[in-house]
């Protein structure tokens, strides 16, 4: 069948619109495409939508750039008119002006309106705001009401009767209904209104409760999208109201609000720049063009949807909703549809595959049952003597082989991996882990190598001061009374300069919130050198009122160094600068001494410096240099030098290991999937970390981003396999080694990450997963991120503006883990291949059902003129397949097995030796016990009367159901004879299995004259759930026979799962 699959091929991420639009000219035999192809893109609307986008966003580069001056103008009269249009009285009380005017205001970047009104105070005074304070919360309805709600308009979802007009969209059951209502007619005509009519009746009511069925699967699985889609579309922001920080929903915005922006946050609404430091905004969401926009005083307009790309600040709130350029091009993005995952396109093609080999089994059974008819009415002299029942009976034949086509073609398989994919995202939700892209949970099975970031990752990433060396002395930092003892140790003036180098060179900012507790806010680096100076008793608040800081450079993942330029009250200027030790320290020509004085940094200096850093890199801290320059300039004039500093301090940042990194470092090489770790940090930091956490083994690799970067070609291919840690990498450097990973070993590769330098990893991963909750600082120069732009080869227009325009770790993740607990790592990877498992045993139940089906009514109409299957019979069989088997499958909970097996091949059949083995073996024994009681049923169980050919089929049907009900049990198990294991655990598996059987006596025993049954005696049902649960002993037996395998047994005993395709 693989070789039949080969068009059904579909990478994880990033398919080409080639292999999307392949597989879908491929899917023949489709009933229902509605239903189908629900979850699948909509190419044509794709394209629609990205046209319409690429004009709106040429509208929108038209009102920036080329035609702002003019549009400034005609918005200024406009807007002028609407000032005298719009009185006082018609606005609510306290604001000054009212929505349209104000969104013109901002949309046109209109700085002299700005100007007019006196800039941020006086858009604070007419929205009735305080740039401190913020708004106040008993305001919030009235601006909510007034400026409208921060909402944009979304694609409506589908109430529960468009999922039964879906439904009904089934081409075979339609066709089922019109033959059976033609039948209907023909019998009344012919026989007039007292004819018995229980078979067509009987096939209209089935094809009823199918599309019912369906629809209620359908809608709740739908219900189950909407809250996973919701959760991945709300993001959460900073703001300040009545003067108390809180986060809160994009949601729940108003108009006046004050945000707090930071590196890799969205605009979460239009609005006027209050304060920051070297706030540059990307704007390519919005207007397709690769450009950085630098937003102070002077250009101080912020869109929605535009991305931080660096620095921070903070703005006001002026325009939300559908009022922004954002919220109407969100609209457009909402068109489309989600992109389909390869599983569901794979199980299309086996669908497809299945359905024609159905029709050909149906199309033989109707060209025999039509050869015998015609054959009959020869032998009987009657071929050119045609009556009303004979157009009956070819009606009939004629409805059975439809029905037959329903039950061979297995729609709703596609759609079984969307109810599992939601399912395993509700439970994975339940973990504080979002699933950004339903592949991934997918992929996650076949993870084969995963490359683990440490900041952030495998530590907390809450940091502490936990060694400092100053003036020559070491001390360790624990409590007050270290601070103390260090300020005994060091002189007055090492101590001011020091203190002057925490709280000056600091993003880190001290807030009060609603309850009047005061926090730090800030990255962790910058928070755990405030501590410190607020344990030496220093003044923050002082400090920043004597200092007034004139550039700030913020630290980044590529320099490596945070730098600001401040001016003193004496009226000097003095450079702070902080880093990564190797950096700082080329950087500095003096030190301080002992005694608190500058000296020449000199030999010995330099080595007892570096020895005090291997010693602080050996106990797993992370090393960081403090240093100062004055300059002798005017301080408009002055520039950020790069050398001639003095070193003030090495301080050593303890970032504490997560707890249950081990285990699940463990758990991922038991389970077959290679851990490596990649970070920035110093290389002794890092192979202290990685021997702490488990991850570097005798015989591994530790190696530094500039060795790694020089390897060559061959060198590479020898090397990356057994590299276990890497060490001040650049983000290109991580990028590269996941390129090799995939390119040049085939591996799967996992990658985690916090920071927009995790950024380009994640993209080219077959799965990123974000950590939530931590941030590892950083802000990437321009350049950097054109670069990264260029590796993916995109066309610089919108296709290469997104990807620039995603260049922030969550956005590039496929998967995130909210709350940062790492151990759900382990839980993620049991879902992918719960997911893949999962379906592998419907589609191994759902073939020999089909098989089982097709065969016996095709032999029986062979060779007795009869089907044993009929057409309402076939419908039930087709519920139990298609609609309860796939909920019972999916919701088998996890197990401990999943971990401790290999991961799933890449190269692996989809359809599994041993799942052929299970399918031929069950299909065999099922056909032969049926048709052995078809043909000498009456003289092994001794069945006579005039109904006794009743009695028989019934047993016949009754037995048939039992072996799917017990096959179905079966199939929890590929490979073991333990089929009971956990079943206890799985309730819904064991509500739908006694479902079933009580449906099932109730159409045996009660519904006889819609399901052609007659009612059963006691020893007759005992005789059909024995014969059903001999299936159990068969399954068992055939598990005993080996059968090939190309993929290696693992150390457990557990044989490698089949691959993702």
């Amino acid at each position: 069948m693989e070789s039949l699959l080969k068009d059904f091929e579909l990478e994880s991420k990033n398919p080409s619109e080639e292999a999307l639009r392949r597989w879908r000219s491929s899917a023949a035999l489709v009933k229902n495409r509605r239903r189908r192809f629900r979850y699948a893109a909509d190419l044509e609307k794709r394209a629609e939508r990205e046209e319409i986008k690429e004009k709106m966003q040429e509208k929108i580069r038209i009102v920036l750039y080329v035609q702002k001056a003019a549009l400034q103008y005609i918005e200024s009269e406009s807007g002028k008119l609407e000032y005298e249009n719009h009185a006082t009285s018609d606005l609510p009380d306290g604001f000054g002006i009212d929505p349209d005017s104000i969104a013109s205001l901002v949309r046109c970047c209109d700085n002299n309106r700005l100007k007019e009104i006196d800039g941020v105070e006086g858009v604070a005074r007419k929205l009735h705001i305080s740039v401190v304070d913020g708004i106040s919360e008993d305001s919030i309805n009235t601006r909510q009401n007034y400026y409208g709600f921060n909402r944009y308009a979304e694609k409506h979802s589908k109430t529960f009767l468009m999922f039964m007009w879906e439904s009904l969209q089934d081409s075979t059951l339609i066709i089922l209904m019109v033959s059976s209502i033609v039948l209907i007619g023909v019998r009344v005509a012919t026989e007039g209104w007292l004819v018995s009519l229980y078979d067509e009746v009987g096939i209209i009511l089935g094809v009823f409760l199918v599309i019912i069925f369906t629809t209620v699967n359908d809608y709740q699985q739908s219900l189950k999208f909407r809250e996973w889609d919701k959760e991945n579309k709300n993001l959460f922001v900073q703001v300040t109201r009545d003067g108390k920080r809180q986060k809160i929903s994009i949601y729940d915005l108003v108009v006046g609000d004050i945000v707090h922006l930071s590196i890799g946050g969205q605009i979460p609404a239009d609005g006027i720049y209050i304060s920051g430091y070297n706030l540059q905004i990307d704007e390519s969401s919005l207007t397709g063009q690769i450009e950085t926009v630098h937003v102070n005083e002077e250009k101080p307009f912020l869109l929605a949807g535009t991305k931080v790309q660096g620095g921070s600040g903070k703005m006001i709130v002026t325009t939300v909703g559908m009022r922004t350029e954002w919220g109407k091009l969100v609209e457009v993005l909402n068109e489309g549809g989600e992109e389909e995952t390869p599983l569901q396109v794979k199980l299309n093609g086996v669908a497809t595959i299945v359905g024609k080999v159905g029709l050909s089994f149906a199309l033989m059974t109707f060209v025999v049952l039509m050869i015998r008819f015609l054959v009959e009415k020869a032998l009987n002299g009657e071929f050119t003597n045609w009556s009303s029942k004979d157009v009956i009976k070819l009606l009939n034949y004629f409805t059975l082989v439809v029905t037959m086509i329903v039950i061979a073609v297995p729609e709703g398989l596609p759609l079984a991996v969307t109810l599992n994919l939601a399912f395993a995202t509700k439970n994975l939700m339940s973990d504080k882990v979002l699933v950004r892209h339903l592949s991934a949970c997918e992929a996650m099975g076949s993870a084969s190598y995963i490359c683990l970031d440490k900041t952030g990752t495998l530590t907390t990433n809450h940091m502490v001061v936990d060694k400092i060396w100053i003036s020559g002395e070491v001390v360790k930092m624990k409590g007050k009374k270290s601070g103390d003892k260090l300020k005994t140790k060091i002189s007055e003036g090492a101590l001011n300069i020091l203190l002057q180098a925490i709280f000056q060179n600091n993003a880190s900012e001290m807030v009060q919130d609603k309850h009047g507790k005061i926090t730090i806010l800030g990255t962790p680096t910058d928070s755990a050198l405030l501590k410190l100076g607020l344990l030496l008793e220093g003044d923050f608040d002082v400090q920043c009122r004597l200092y007034k800081k004139l550039k700030v450079e913020l630290f980044n993942p590529v320099q490596k160094k945070m730098t600001v330029l401040v001016s003193l009250p004496d009226g000097g200027v003095r450079a702070f600068c902080k880093g990564a030790s190797e950096i700082i320290l080329k950087m500095c020509d003096k030190i301080i001494d002992c005694n608190g004085i500058p000296v020449d940094f000199c030999e010995d200096y330099a080595n007892n410096v570096s020895d005090v850093i291997n010693a602080f890199g050996s106990k797993t801290l992370r090393t960081l240099c403090l240093a100062v320059k004055d300059i002798n300039v005017i301080p408009g004039e002055a520039d950020i030098p790069d050398n001639g500093y003095t070193l003030i301090a090495v301080v050593g940042i303890r970032d504490p290991v997560r707890p249950g990194v081990k285990d699940v470092v463990q758990n991922c090489l038991a389970a077959g999937v290679t851990v490596a770790m990649v970070t920035g940090d110093d290389i002794n930091i890092a192979r202290a970390i990685a021997t702490e956490c488990g991850i570097l083994k005798n015989g591994g690799v530790a190696i530094e981003g500039p060795e790694f970067r020089n390897l060559s070609a061959r060198q590479m291919k020898d090397m990356v396999p057994r590299i276990q840690v890497m060490a001040r990498v650049l983000p290109l450097d991580k990028h590269s080694f996941v390129a090799n990973l995939k390119n040049m070993f085939g591996e799967v590769v996992a990658v985690t990450g916090d920071g927009i330098s995790d950024a380009p990893a994640l993209h080219e991963a077959d799965i990123g997963v974000a950590m939530g909750l931590a941030g590892t600082e950083g802000d990437p120069p321009m350049r950097w991120l054109r670069h990264i732009a260029q590796l993916y080869s995109y066309r610089v227009s919108t296709s290469l503006a997104r990807v620039y325009g995603q260049m922030i770790a969550k956005e590039n993740a496929d998967i995130i883990i909210m709350d940062d607990n790492i151990t759900t790592i382990v839980n993620v990877i049991k879902w992918g291949r719960a997911v893949y498992t999962n379906i592998q045993k419907l589609v191994q139940f759902q073939l020999t059902v089909i098989i089982v089906a097709l065969v016996i009514n095709f032999v029986s109409a062979s060779i007795a003129g009869y089907v044993l299957l009929t057409a309402v019979q076939l419908l039930w069989v087709n519920l139990i397949m298609d609609i309860l088997c796939a909920l019972a499958m999916v919701t088998e909970p996890l197990n401990d097995g999943l971990i401790k097996r290999p991961p799933v091949g890449k190269r692996e059949k989809f359809i599994t030796r041993a799942m052929w083995r299970n399918i031929i073996g069950q299909s065999i024994f099922q056909v032969i016990v049926l048709t052995l009681l078809n043909f000498e049923g009456k003289d092994i169980l001794r069945i006579s009367g005039s109904d006794a050919t009743d009695v028989l089929r019934t047993l016949i049907f009754n037995s048939f159901v039992f072996f799917q009900v017990f096959n179905e049990i079966n199939c929890r198990e590929i490979e073991k004879i333990n089929i009971f294991k956990g079943i206890l655990d799985s309730w819904t598996f064991l509500v739908i299995i006694f479902s079933t059987v009580v449906i099932q006596v109730i159409i045996v025993q009660f519904l006889g004259t819609f399901a052609c049954t007659v009612p059963l005696n006691l020893e007759l049902w005992l005789l059909s759930v024995l014969i059903g649960a001999t299936s159990m002993l068969i399954a068992s037996l055939l598990k005993c026979i080996p059968v090939k395998t190309d993929v290696a047994i693992h150390h457990e005993g557990y044989e490698a799962l089949p691959p993702h395709p």
